[in-house]
């Protein structure tokens, strides 16, 4: 029995293994310096904050952000933002 063989319709073709090649990521490096009033930014707010006044909603969000934030910090720079938000947190508890 004589075997059947399909010709190459295209040539010379490469595999298409090639055309799903992974492609490298580009890294993401965050702005620093935005970061950085961001954070400046959430204390201010923290700070001018009357204690029976703090908005509950406002509150959880930057309890959620702040964390976020500084994990793209160095820990020093960002050990020292904790301090100041934590001491701002229990300004506003101790006075509530």
């Amino acid at each position: 029995m004589a075997r059947l063989t399909q010709q190459n319709l295209f040539g010379d073709t490469p595999p298409q293994g090639e055309l799903f090649a992974a492609t490298p990521t580009p890294a993401y490096a965050p702005d620093l310096d935005k970061v950085r009033r961001r954070l400046e930014r959430i204390l201010a707010e923290a700070r001018a904050a009357e204690p029976l006044c703090a908005d509950f909603e406002e509150h959880s969000l930057y309890c959620a952000a702040f964390p976020s934030l500084l994990r793209l910090l160095p820990d020093a720079e960002a050990a020292q933002y904790r301090l100041d938000f934590e001491a701002e947190l229990q300004r506003l508890a101790v006075a509530a």
